[in-house]
């Protein structure tokens, strides 16, 4: 008996999900030789990544932000640069600029946005007209420098940091640059166990290229993998309890709808359509089930929604009303 064409899909498929997860837990696997105690924020970094996406990572100082950034890039055999933010840094000083040169004419010289990773430190620490320079490249994958508009590498994946304590000489990120963020992930401080470990391993003291952390991935296989993604099965009732989750931001009639004062955007379905399946992806299915969507829902939606006076009162932050609506919704 012939085999069915759509079987033989189905194996192919299930066979490139098998391989991809095989070289997820040994990226994972390496990354813990260098970092302690933050597998769930690698692990949401790995997600973002394979979804074409950006992430925002909030932390307070000295928690390894960007050392679990820099970590990643190495393994995953990707070119990396870093832009530490400040206050008198140019849109020009990231994507580049034309220049004049004596005897050679105008010259493009490209900014540090010309690399697959971006680090993009302290972004809150800018200006919002240079925050707002990554606005085209973060959406589009491409930046204009003067009349030429130029691709950016593939895969573009822009991480940046902000600290959250610090009010003075600051600035609030625009909300049309939030929202492009498909994750906005929280570091805590570790663990004491996890904190001896740190004191042993002393980054500081032994210095980054000590860890010799060896290429797990690369470009190619990122690629791959962000068109894998794109052929996981979403079933449509899958699909309502997204839109019902995002809805039940956007209006009172829920007991905790009444703490938002501005509710999630059609971005934030797009995000947690893409994200369920990269979940998904990651634990080696080939579809998606109500726990994948429960699972990245706090990462999708804690940016996304703006919080009233009264969630304020009540000490209530983004995450606590989104476990109040994820709770009140019906699992399909």
């Amino acid at each position: 008996m012939k085999e069915k064409k759509s079987d033989f899909s189905n194996k192919a498929l299930n066979s490139k999900i098998s391989s991809l997860s095989i070289k997820i837990k040994e990226l994972k696997k390496e990354i813990s030789r260098a970092v302690v105690g933050q597998d769930q924020v690698v692990d949401s970094l790995i997600k973002a990544l394979i979804c074409n996406g950006h992430v925002l990572i909030e932390g307070v100082p000295g928690v390894a932000k960007t050392f679990v950034i820099k970590c990643l890039g190495v393994v995953s055999g990707c070119e990396t640069k870093r832009v530490q933010f400040t206050v008198d840094l140019l849109p020009t000083d990231i994507v580049g600029q034309t220049i004049y040169r004596e005897g050679k004419g105008f010259e493009l010289v490209k900014g540090p946005i010309f690399a697959n990773f971006l680090i993009a430190d302290e972004i809150n620490r800018s200006p919002p007209k240079t925050q707002s320079a990554l606005l085209e490249a973060m959406q589009e994958k491409q930046v204009t420098i003067g009349k030429e508009t130029m691709t950016l590498p593939k895969p573009f994946f822009v991480m940046a940091t902000q600290n959250p304590i610090e009010q003075a000489g600051v600035y609030t990120l625009p909300e049309a640059q939030v929202d492009r963020f498909i994750f906005k992930l929280v570091m805590k401080y570790p663990s004491k166990e996890q904190e001896m470990k740190i004191l042993r391993q002393n980054t500081d003291v032994a210095g980054f290229g000590n860890f010799k952390l060896k290429q797990v991935l690369s470009s190619k296989n990122i690629i791959e993998a962000q068109e894998l993604v794109k052929q996981i099965f979403m079933d449509s009732k899958i699909e309502e309890y997204i839109v019902e989750i995002v809805n039940a931001t956007r209006e009172n009639k829920s007991k905790y709808g009444r703490y938002i004062e501005w509710g999630a955007s059609p971005r934030a379905s797009i995000s947690l359509f893409i994200a369920s399946r990269a979940e998904a992806l990651l634990n080696g299915r080939s579809f998606v089930i109500p726990q994948d969507v429960r699972k990245v829902s706090h990462d999708v939606l804690r940016h996304r929604i703006i919080l009233n006076y009264e969630a304020e009162a009540e000490n209530l932050d983004s995450d606590a009303v989104i476990d109040g609506i994820l709770n009140e919704i019906p699992v399909p």
